[in-house]
């Protein structure tokens, strides 16, 4: 017959089994929601769906995405921030959420959000139309450091903003050198260049490639490390002498707060995910450069890119 004590012994394990969390063997039991900031059929929405096939795999549990939208991506991340941090609801935070409190939009940092970590980056470009006189980055900037010339390709203080900003600040001029004209997205702003509106674009070569193809716009270099293997024959800033590089990124994120054992199961079905071959090859076929860094490698490069948007953004008299 078992002792009382044997029988206490039994019941406090139970109980102790009961209080340790459950949550990483049950997690996820419904289906999750990855909420993104920006409209269907944009850049985000593309990497997050393409990622998504491989991370409901990994996680065993179907994927929603939902879009969003408004006041220059504040809507959607601040629903992101905003919710129960169960892991249920997870984020496609982008570049903006360094400097959304820098520019006044809103009180919305990168300690708001448990960073997972970035899923694809698209660096800037300098893109001119066809019948542009210039035909070489170097030929491009002697002519910007003169004044006189404009460039688009986001709102005011977006990263496309920034790529022509630093590039000048890089190269010895003032970073409001070249006008920037705001506008509402890529697509827009490369018809202007096409029509002769402004003198450049800098937002992404991918979104330029479709023209560069029809023979309509010259990509004349990228603001990356490295040339992309999607523009192999088109240089790099570095290459011609100006040691500036920018590149916007694309995350995986959660509401700041989630159970250690929640996000690190969040994090290694992301990685599995995003290390498949379908995941990998559909977006190398958009021209998109996959990443995978991980929460802490992706904390520290959000704090330092925080840091620099702060500066450029200072010096643009757009900070707050």
């Amino acid at each position: 017959m078992t002792s009382f004590k044997t029988q206490i012994v039994a019941v406090m394990a139970g109980v102790l089994a009961l209080g340790a969390s459950p949550a990483l063997a049950d997690y996820p039991e419904r289906p999750v929601t990855i909420i993104v900031p920006w409209g269907a059929g944009g850049g985000t929405d593309t990497i997050i769906r393409l990622f998504s096939i491989g991370f409901e795999e990994a996680m065993g549990q179907p994927i929603n995405v939902v879009n969003r939208t408004g006041g220059s991506g504040v809507v959607g991340h601040s629903a992101i921030a905003n919710a129960t941090p169960d892991g249920y609801t997870l984020g496609a935070c982008t570049s903006e959420v360094t400097y959304f409190e820098t520019i006044g939009l809103a009180p919305i940092t990168p300690a708001s959000f448990d960073l997972i970590s970035r899923l694809a980056v698209i660096p800037a470009g300098v893109t001119v139309a066809a019948d542009s006189p210039y035909n070489s980055l170097e030929e491009l900037i002697a002519a910007a450091k003169e004044g006189g010339l404009s460039s688009s390709g986001s709102g005011l203080g977006g990263p496309w903003h920034m790529a022509i900003a630093g590039m000048m600040k890089q190269v010895g001029g003032d970073v409001n050198t070249v006008q920037f004209i705001p506008s509402q997205g890529g697509a827009p702003a490369l018809q202007d260049l096409v029509a002769g509106g402004i003198s450049m674009f800098t937002g992404s070569p991918i979104e330029a490639r479709a023209l560069a193809d029809a023979g309509e716009v010259k990509i004349l270099g990228i603001m990356s490390d490295e040339r992309s293997p999607a523009f192999p024959d088109v240089p790099t800033l570095k290459e011609s002498g100006v040691d500036w590089s920018l590149t916007n990124w694309f995350s995986l994120c959660a509401p700041a707060g989630l159970p250690e054992d929640v996000k690190a199961r969040i994090e290694a079905a992301a990685e599995q995910a995003h290390g498949s071959a379908e995941v990998q090859e559909a977006l190398a076929q958009r021209g998109i450069t996959p990443l995978f860094d991980g929460s802490e490698a992706f904390s520290s490069y959000a704090a330092a890119f925080a840091n620099d948007a702060a500066g450029l953004l200072t010096d643009l008299g757009l900070a707050q």
